[in-house]
């Protein structure tokens, strides 16, 4: 065989073994960023919201899936590449930028189980999403207050809120709110529940019920959520804001920015810093990467 020849034979072999090795590589830095603790990302998927959560077990919950187009490039960033299936999705209300990039999950992903409010949207979006839940034989799941989801490794995710039938409420109104705690740590998850409902919230549980060592600002900021009261009962430490880059609504409004800011919460942006990733050891919480 000439060496022209042997180059040509080889240079396949050789670039097959480059991308498994790179493969291989990119695997084990997955690994290293997700072998401690609990993970909570707020994914940059513009002006939506899209929350992944990961317990020390491994079990794993998508809380809303922003608007089309933008979830699987999120996703990239805080899931293996090997791996295809996600335990739980989680639907705080049935607006488009919080449902849009389900059915992108669904083409991607085997899920285990779809939790929603009962709130309902007539949006081919939502028709369609409901029909693949159904099609694919997906638990479709109505989130009540009571309901402990257990992710496993001592993480919990409790639900608050609907307390009641909301089929016909506003779909911010009636916003699933839920708790996420794995030891000291404790996310405040509030969809885009409204004051309304969080006076609701707030006349059912005890403060330190609602406490929370990071709060997920209501509706990507906009003054319509996240009261006074609602702060200084929660406490949070961090706030966490999902809002797209030079939005139209102006979110988050300033009103919403003086709040936090005058509790002392530390605020992280998705406009400003994209994607958030929190993990925590349960005792102590810190954000690693923000891209």
């Amino acid at each position: 065989m000439t060496d022209a020849k042997r180059k040509i034979y080889f240079l396949p072999i050789f670039i097959l073994v480059l991308l498994v090795a790179d493969s291989y590589l990119l695997y084990l830095d997955w690994r290293g960023f997700h072998n401690q603790g609990l993970t909570f990302a707020m994914l940059d998927i513009g002006q939506g919201d899209a929350l992944f959560i990961e317990s020390p077990s491994g079990t794993q919950v998508l809380v809303d899936a922003g608007p089309p187009r933008k979830i699987l490039g999120g996703l990239k960033r805080v899931m293996s590449p090997f791996d295809k299936s996600i335990d739980a999705l989680i639907m705080t209300n049935p607006d488009q930028d919080h449902i849009g990039g389900f059915s992108d999950v669904l083409e991607v992903y085997q899920v285990g189980s779809f939790f929603e409010p009962g709130t309902i949207n007539d949006s081919k979006t939502f028709q369609n999403l409901k029909y693949e839940i159904k099609n694919k034989e997906i638990p479709d799941i109505l989130a009540k207050r009571g309901m402990r989801l257990n992710l496993g490794g001592g993480a919990v995710i409790d639900i608050l809120f609907p307390d009641r039938d909301v089929f016909d409420w506003a779909s911010n109104d009636g916003s699933i709110v839920a708790k996420l705690t794995y030891g000291d740590t404790s996310v405040m998850l509030t969809g885009d529940a409204t004051v309304n409902t969080e006076k609701i919230i707030l006349g059912e549980y005890s403060p330190e019920a609602l406490q929370s060592t990071i709060l997920k600002v209501g509706h990507h900021g906009s003054h319509t959520s996240t009261s006074e009261e609602f702060v200084k009962v929660v406490t949070p430490e961090y706030a966490l804001i999902s809002n797209g880059r030079n939005n139209k609504y102006g979110h988050p409004h300033q009103e919403t920015l003086d709040t936090l800011g005058s509790f002392g919460t530390q605020i992280f942006r998705t406009d400003i810093l994209g994607t958030i990733i929190m993990q925590s050891d349960g005792k102590n919480v810190s954000f690693p990467s923000q891209k």
